[in-house]
């Protein structure tokens, strides 16, 4: 952990970095650009599981297996 921020990480073996985002800065101004059709999110979706099947979406995400970066998850 950084000690000017404790919530940022980074792991230098992988060169990669982690910390605080400004989600609710920017989310309405994405949302409605994606309505738009100006974003085409569905390239980060990799996975979908049922609403059941959570526990296991989460630990695949957490373990970084079959290069998982965003699960969508199904009643």
């Amino acid at each position: 952990m950084s000690e000017r921020n404790s919530s940022c990480s980074s792991d230098s073996a992988s060169g990669t970095f982690s910390g605080p985002t400004h989600v609710q800065r920017y989310v309405r101004l994405l949302l409605a650009r994606i309505e738009k059709g100006e974003i085409d999110p569905s390239f980060i979706i990799t996975h979908r599981m049922k609403l059941d099947e959570a526990p296991a979406a989460y630990r695949m995400f957490r373990d970084k297996q079959d290069d998982c970066i965003k699960v969508v998850l199904t009643p």
